[in-house]
């Protein structure tokens, strides 16, 4: 069984955190005890990472009583499933909105064409939120997609781009300076700070790129 090691992160946080490769059961099993630790008392919020949790507590809790609790709830082993909703994005691949694409086709051998048509295959499970607020990390990229991060990141990549970097896929929720290689732009809105939840996506979730368009 993978080992999970927990240690203060600040005055009123505690971390777990698991090494070695990204994986979905990893990332299943920290949504489950992020559900387990948010009911427990003196709990104020719990925050699933990549392969970590990070649990915020009030002053009057027990530090060391949360963490034996986090101890035996990762060797419970749970998992909760990655049944949220399928989301689907439509995408403007290329051109004006996708100016990296032929850089990611040169880059992995494939014609553009083929970028697209395999960025659309994936299933892509959101495995948590950060960066921005809305921005979420998905596991599911195809491994002949996987492209280096520009050596020189823009200053200001505009909201709904979709790129790529390294291992991932994403869409920016907000402009924001960024490196990842851009193939593409959706209209689709990921944070809004009127709606509740503000967000689009959410852990467990399921995203699939729609290509409503391609410029070559």
């Amino acid at each position: 069984m993978t080992a999970c090691s927990i240690h203060r992160l600040a005055e009123h946080a505690l971390l777990c955190s698991v090494s070695g490769p990204v994986s979905l059961d990893i990332q299943r099993r920290m949504w489950a005890m992020a559900d387990r630790a948010a009911d427990w008392d003196g709990v104020i919020d719990a925050y699933p990472g990549m392969n970590n949790l990070t649990v915020m507590f009030s002053p009057n809790a027990d530090p060391e009583a949360l963490t034996h609790r986090l101890t035996d709830a990762w060797a419970s082993g749970e998992m909760r499933d990655a049944g949220g909703r399928v989301i689907d994005i439509p995408v403007h691949y290329g051109g004006e909105h996708g100016p990296d694409l032929a850089d990611v086709a040169t880059h992995t051998g494939l014609p553009p064409r083929e970028v697209v048509r395999r960025h659309c295959e994936g299933r892509y499970v959101v495995y948590f939120l950060g960066f921005q607020p809305g921005f979420a990390y998905l596991g599911g990229l195809d491994p002949a997609l996987a492209t280096p991060r520009r050596a020189e990141p823009r200053l200001a990549v505009p909201a709904g781009a979709v790129g790529i970097g390294g291992e991932q896929t994403g869409i920016y929720p907000a402009t924001a300076p960024g490196g990842w290689q851009l193939i593409g732009h959706t209209d689709v809105s990921l944070f809004d700070p009127a709606h509740e939840p503000p967000t689009l996506l959410a852990p467990g979730d399921t995203v699939r790129f729609v290509a409503e368009a391609v410029s070559l």
